[in-house]
């Protein structure tokens, strides 16, 4: 097959991870090596500063021995099949790199032979890019789940982010959905990573492994687990395995998709609302179970975003004064974001803030002036109690212009809620 026509099959048939964000890594590129994990481009991966970064995104190959049903490449579908050999993966990257397209590369593969022998090949690839073309650009390898610990520790030496995809929550919908799959072997190969990265940290600088930690990634929609049981397992992988990221992909059913799965689209609003339950899971001091407790269905409200959706289930909580509330409490007062919490703490040690204070900030207050109280009047605050709150805070839905008021942007380029 034509090299053109194994990278149409394989770059399409990637798509479907999601868990490919390069952030966290920092690489010294070696005198006169090539590529740079801080460099800049143009594409669908972010950097913690929210800088954009062009990847090269494949599999190896799309053969794959298991037949996961919510998998476009399980054995038993009836989709095109492509493998590339390690050197052509490895020149395809210097390729493109040499041409600007992409400053790092995305690798996964279907399962071929058998766990150890996939990841040997995953493997090659990294090892001579690094050592080979000291090539100094992002790596993200898949961590196969069931390969041995002496693979996974070697990969790590090469890859700047390493990633074992859990899939489901919960064993049982593995048992009926990918059966070849056991969520106690991915948790062991997530163990395993986060070993050397351990061992990393305490050997210090000089020795270095997996610099952007690992990651994973849950399915939704392919099961009937709620968005409960799927935040529920989300925390407990953070707090074990210390992850940087669980990524959330809304199980859409494609032209291969096993029959006996469900027709429908999972909404991609449902996607959208883990991920801001995520974030305040990661970065608010929420818990899973506060996310959760109290929806209907087990399932986020997709109407309002979670912050709201708990201000407004705990609405004896408030008012709160912004002027002597805590910072834990600062965090839970829906439109006010981490930067802004900071700012409050610091400029009240000064003078008492109002209303105009809080404007001048970008604060939210379409939605925060329900739950607050401030040096002024804010007589919002009496609607507190009032059953039309939900409609009075509900936010329309606007498309931001290229050209038009940036501060509409703000939420989504600094990811505060």
């Amino acid at each position: 097959m034509e090299l053109k026509r194994k990278l149409e099959i394989l770059a399409d048939a990637a798509k479907y991870d999601a868990s490919c964000a390069s952030s966290g890594s920092h690489r010294t590129r070696k005198r006169n090596g090539i590529g740079n994990t801080e460099g800049m481009g143009i594409c669908h991966s972010y950097t913690p500063d929210g800088r954009c970064i062009s990847l090269l995104k494949l599999l190896l190959t799309n053969v794959c021995i298991w037949d996961c049903s919510y998998c476009i490449n399980r054995r038993s579908s009836n989709v095109p099949r492509a493998r590339f050999k390690p050197d052509e993966v490895v020149q395809l990257t210097i390729d493109f790199y040499k041409r600007n397209y992409i400053e790092g590369l995305f690798l996964s593969s279907g399962i071929i032979q058998n766990a150890d022998y996939t990841m040997e090949q995953l493997i090659r690839v990294a090892k001579t890019l690094r050592e080979e073309h000291s090539f100094g650009g992002y790596v993200h390898l898949k961590a196969v789940p069931g390969a041995s610990r002496e693979l996974l520790l070697e990969a790590g030496k090469y890859a700047d982010r390493l990633s074992a995809n859990i899939e489901m929550p919960v064993q049982g919908d593995l048992d009926k959905l990918a059966p070849e799959k056991t969520i106690a072997e991915i948790e062991d190969t997530m163990a395993d990573v986060k070993l050397g990265i351990d061992d990393a940290r305490d050997r210090g600088k000089k020795f270095t492994f997996a610099r952007a930690g690992q990651s994973t990634q849950l399915v939704v929609g392919a099961s009937d687990s709620t968005d409960k049981t799927i935040l529920t397992k989300a925390e407990a992988l953070y707090n074990k395995f210390q992850l940087r990221r669980v990524y959330y992909s809304a199980f859409s059913p494609a032209a291969f998709t096993d029959p006996n799965l469900k027709k429908e689209k999972t909404p991609p609003m449902r996607e959208h609302r883990l991920y801001e339950a995520d974030w305040l899971i990661r970065n608010y001091g929420f818990a899973a179970h506060e996310v959760t407790t109290g929806l209907e269905g087990g399932n986020l409200d997709l109407e309002n975003d979670p912050k709201l959706a708990w201000a407004l289930r705990h609405r004896s909580l408030f008012p709160v004064d912004v002027n002597r509330a805590s910072k834990s409490l600062l965090l839970r007062i829906p439109g006010i974001g981490i930067r802004n919490v900071s700012r409050i703490l610091s400029i009240r040690r000064f003078h008492r803030l109002g209303l105009e204070d809080l404007a001048r900030l970008k604060v939210t207050l379409s939605r925060a002036k329900w739950f607050i109280t401030t040096a002024d009047h804010n007589p919002d605050v009496f609607q507190l109690d009032t059953a039309k709150l939900s409609s009075l805070v509900k936010r329309n839905a606007i498309q931001p212009s290229l050209f038009g008021d940036q501060t509409l942007l703000s939420t989504a380029i600094t990811g505060e809620i």
